[in-house]
């Protein structure tokens, strides 16, 4: 059967467009349809953003630590406008960038949405239909609003909150995970008074549990209000501000809402069904440890899967499938030990396993942990501390996960993985020579604080 082409990708995203690209380098013939901007929702208006924005918050600390080394800093301002002006310019280079390459790949990219009409057929929104031999869903996931209250039509999403006309100088945050923190850390160090309300007792589920003790200390430093086990209920509009009715029965008066309470698979109206794919009740494209569906044409990755929703692990699901399906090459994505970071300041890196999941899971974990004030603030006088901890296998000495809350401690978790994903020792670390002076340091030279902690029920263990 003759097709139109090799590989068509519905989504422009960091997956789809590393798969088309990848493809097309193996001489497959492949097209990419996306709705919106190329780039996805990292490029646009997620991580990269983000991060900038997380930069710009950083300066403030920046000014007033300067004092202690000696310099004398005028009155200085922050200025909102500029900021996402200068945004939005870095953000259509990258977009560009991205359908350069493309184009550079022989890729053809096509400016419509794509739906699924068939095991083999994709229908354009510019009425076109066309055909391909293999399919990838690409889509991405879309922010979801939780829940669905009076008023929540004033709320916003992270995808509205990069590119408000005025700053909000009194902001609510709704939600625990990692977006809600990071949004709350850096609009309350631009200057905004922040509160953050969210149905847990801490913030940060899932992460390891002295890393979101610290991490509580930091966000209250920065001047967050955080309010667990608080929800709004109801939202009303007046006189240019919100009033937010919460669940204590206080009301809260601020000028934007933001919702961060979690993300769903962007795969409504996708046509799933016409294609027969299979999918589960949140909408997720359900997939072999292949990427592909029980549609044998049909494969998908990244966040429209939703196992592991981050922009590498995408870009990495992408380029394996690209392998195997058209460079006949069998390799597989290793969704164990991913590196990963939480951009608040100071910020989280972390890899391997918590103390609670290797507590569940080994007889005996030994836990040696530090906490110190970092150098650099014994100038300027600054209180945060670092916290850093390293789970070891007690048996085997086998390093089984570390985690940081420190300055850099996305770029030492990166590092980090590469010895854990080799099956480094404790010894290992030991026999590392340090680096002095420097945070990291600390890595190769905890010895003494170690705790011995006997396996425990999975079920005692208190998820917050």
């Amino acid at each position: 059967m003759t097709f139109d082409y090799d590989l068509f990708v519905i989504g422009a995203g960091s997956g789809g467009v590393r798969a088309a690209r990848i493809a097309a380098g193996y001489g497959a013939r492949v097209a990419v349809a996306e709705e919106f901007r190329v780039g996805g929702t990292c490029v646009i208006r997620g991580c990269v953003p983000k991060k900038l924005y997380v930069y710009a918050s950083r300066f403030r600390d920046d000014f007033e630590d300067a004092e202690g080394f000696g310099w004398t800093v005028g009155p200085v301002a922050f200025d909102w406008r500029k900021l996402v002006a200068a945004k939005d310019k870095e953000i259509a280079r990258l977009s560009a960038i991205y359908a350069a390459n493309l184009e550079k790949a022989g890729v053809e990219m096509v400016n419509a949405r794509a739906t699924l009409a068939g095991a083999n057929a994709v229908r354009l929104s510019d009425g076109r239909t066309a055909t391909a031999r293999v399919i990838l869903i690409a889509t991405g996931g879309a922010p979801t609003i939780q829940p669905a209250i009076p008023g929540v039509e004033h709320a916003i999403t992270s995808n509205e909150i990069f590119d408000l006309p005025e700053f909000p100088g009194r902001l609510m945050v709704v939600g625990a995970g990692y977006i809600a923190v990071e949004f709350a850390s850096v609009f309350a160090r631009l200057g905004a008074q922040v509160t953050q309300v969210f149905r847990a007792d801490r913030i940060l589920r899932g992460f390891d549990g002295d890393i979101r003790l610290h991490a509580t200390e930091a966000m209250r430093h920065a001047g967050v209000r955080l309010m667990p086990g608080v929800l709004p209920k109801a939202i009303e509009k007046r006189g240019g501000a919100l009033h937010v009715a919460l669940s204590d029965g206080s009301m809260r008066e601020v000028d934007q809402i933001l919702f961060a309470t979690g993300r769903a698979p962007a795969t409504q109206g996708l046509g799933l069904e016409a294609a027969g794919v299979a999918h589960d009740a949140a909408g997720a494209v359900r997939v072999d440890s292949h990427a592909r569906t029980n549609v044998p044409s049909i494969y998908a990755v990244g966040d429209v899967t939703n196992r592991v929703n981050l922009t590498p692990v995408a870009i990495r699901e992408g380029h394996t499938f690209a392998d195997r399906v058209f460079g006949d090459r069998h390799v597989d994505v290793d969704h164990t030990r991913i590196p990963t970071a939480v951009f608040i300041t100071p910020e989280i890196g972390t890899v391997g396993l918590t103390e609670e999941e290797a507590r569940s899971m080994f007889d005996v974990v030994d836990v040696y942990a530090t906490t110190f004030r970092p150098m650099k603030a014994t100038l300027s006088g600054r209180v945060e501390k670092t916290f850093m901890k390293i789970l070891v296998d007690g048996a085997t000495d086998k390093v089984l996960g570390v985690h940081i809350l420190g300055h850099e401690a996305g770029e030492m978790a990166q590092l980090l993985a590469i010895p854990l994903r080799m099956g480094a020792t404790k010894a290992d670390f030991d026999a590392t020579m340090a680096l002095h002076p420097t945070a990291a340091e600390e890595l190769v030279t905890m010895r003494a604080r170690s705790v011995r902690h006997e396996k425990v029920s999975a079920q005692s263990i208190p998820t917050g």
